[in-house]
């Protein structure tokens, strides 16, 4: 949902150039910093060191019905390492002299619930801050954030088209298709997400991506002396921790 920022970068010249892009999310290194961080909870908690490792913190039925908010307790966000909730975008650019660069940016301001009933998931909403966007330079921050127009147009939003049939799990990974509308600068657009989820504890872990078009949401992307070309598409990331309400 944060994509659509790239076009605002292409005006400056001089930015700093992505040397180590944060990876692409990973829903095995998301479930990583939920198990580590379930796993010093019951350390804290003082319980018995065999109990938590012989315990398969996946083990419970993914599809739990009831409503289910976005976490933002568990993890850390920054924009080198984000590992609790986030939604961001990355984009190909090609800068005269340096070459082929990827272009990343990202918001820990994020907000929202999902319901599942009966094997169903009945309803997702999310809604991110925009005006909050980070990249690896300021003037980059700057410029994304006036192409977003955050100060008419603040957040982000998505929520699901429909219900969703959810896969029978034994706890791990399940991947799906979600239809959903996202809007971006008052513009709504339908999109399909692809997802990967995994019930953790009690922590329901997704990761996806879905790719868009910056003038499907009425943002050019303008040109600059350094910049050969810079894609007319990216992709959206995110990265959302839920637990249960």
């Amino acid at each position: 949902m944060l994509v659509v920022a790239i076009g605002a970068m292409a005006a400056y010249g001089v930015w700093r150039v992505l040397s180590a892009a944060p990876e692409e999310v990973s829903l095995d290194a998301a479930v990583a910093v939920v198990q580590e961080q379930e796993s010093s909870r019951k350390d804290v908690e003082n319980k018995p060191a065999h109990l938590d490792a012989n315990q398969d913190v996946t083990s419970q039925p993914f599809s739990q019905d009831g409503v289910w908010r976005l976490d933002s307790e568990t993890g850390t966000f920054s924009f080198e390492q984000s590992t609790g909730s986030f939604v961001g975008f990355r984009v190909k650019e090609e800068l005269a002299k340096i070459g082929a660069v990827t272009a990343v940016g990202r918001t820990g301001q994020v907000d929202g619930e999902l319901s599942i009933d009966e094997g169903k998931l009945q309803r997702v909403s999310v809604t991110a801050d925009l005006s909050s966007l980070v990249t690896n330079d300021s003037r980059r921050d700057r410029a994304a954030r006036h192409a977003l127009n955050v100060k008419e147009n603040p957040t982000a939003t998505f929520t699901l088209n429909q219900p969703l049939e959810l896969p029978e799990t034994d706890g791990s990974e399940v991947s799906l298709q979600a239809n959903g509308q996202l809007t971006v600068n008052g513009i709504s657009r339908d999109v399909v997400v692809e997802l990967s989820a995994q019930l953790v504890e009690n922590t329901i872990v997704v990761v996806g991506s879905t790719e868009v078009t910056f003038a499907d949401y009425d943002v050019a992307v303008p040109s600059a002396s350094i910049v050969v070309s810079a894609e007319d598409h990216g992709v959206v990331e995110f990265q959302l921790l839920f637990v249960r309400d």
